[in-house]
């Protein structure tokens, strides 16, 4: 499978987030879907040609995003993510769709030949600035089992950014890895409290302590800081890749190819 060939080859495997322009439905919708698969395939174009080991595709540009998406949203992603595999057949290639619709982001990795979804809500519950998010292992992963998608792995959140965790304060970031890694996740991730803000360097030592499964950076790597995080298995990488290193821009391919230099250079 891509994606245990890319963890036993390298270490430290780079992710580029392609954003997708806003979808059918959503408030800032104005592309055909046409225009915004081909704007999606130009992005993986620069991220590859940078570099970067795999991708994520995701509804970015979905704002305000929901606790449910409807089937257009199924649909449109699956028709996009299919082209972006068609076009890199062998590339790393995974799914998000905010906000946590992991069913749906679990039938698009099955429908486009994906290998594996970014899954928020997997353990534990939270008050998430969409709303109030619950736990869904147990149903995620029975729906995996009932479409025929157990290849497909699911890397999931814990303590997720843009979420209050007042609730869940008693539970140490080691612990909640742990449960995740017991609820039959497949990988963890770890963020700072927003998207682009960096995850606290002391969080990768515990998690990596507590659990036997990959463990993610998903938020705030740059050149600038990234031996901080070279024991994790994977960062995620969206906002810094961006023109200004914010995320709604457009992909710089000097920004990445930088990046990549230097990650080559820390690998050896």
């Amino acid at each position: 499978m891509r994606l245990q060939q890319l963890w036993s080859r390298l270490r430290c495997v780079v992710l580029g987030m392609v954003h997708l322009r806003a979808l059918p439905g959503a408030p800032l919708h104005g592309l055909s879907v046409s225009q915004i698969t081909k704007k999606a395939c130009e992005e993986a174009d620069v991220y590859i040609n940078a570099g970067v080991d795999g991708l994520i595709v995701e509804n970015m540009h979905d704002i305000p995003y929901n606790m449910t998406v409807g089937p257009e949203v199924t649909a449109t992603m699956a028709t996009i993510c299919a082209a972006v595999r068609y076009s890199y057949p062998s590339i790393p290639l995974g799914v998000q769709i905010l906000s946590a619709a992991n069913q749906e982001a679990l039938a698009v990795a099955l429908a486009a030949d994906a290998d594996f979804i970014r899954a928020e809500g997997f353990v534990f519950s939270q008050i998430s600035d969409e709303g109030f998010l619950d736990a869904c292992a147990s149903d995620l992963l029975r729906y995996r089992k009932q479409i025929g998608a157990e290849h497909i792995q699911i890397f999931t959140d814990i303590k997720k950014k843009h979420s209050s965790h007042a609730i869940t304060s008693d539970v140490s970031v080691a612990e909640t890895a742990k449960a995740a890694e017991f609820f039959l996740s497949d990988g963890v991730i770890l963020t700072g409290i927003a998207t682009g803000v960096q995850a606290n360097p002391e969080e990768l030592k515990e998690a990596k302590k507590a659990v036997r499964i990959p463990v993610l950076i998903g938020s705030g790597v740059t050149v600038e800081n990234m031996d901080k995080y070279v024991a994790a298995d994977a960062m995620i990488i969206g906002s810094y890749f961006k023109k200004g290193g914010y995320w709604a821009n457009e992909v710089d391919f000097e920004q990445i190819k930088k990046f990549m230099t230097k990650m080559n250079q820390l690998r050896k």
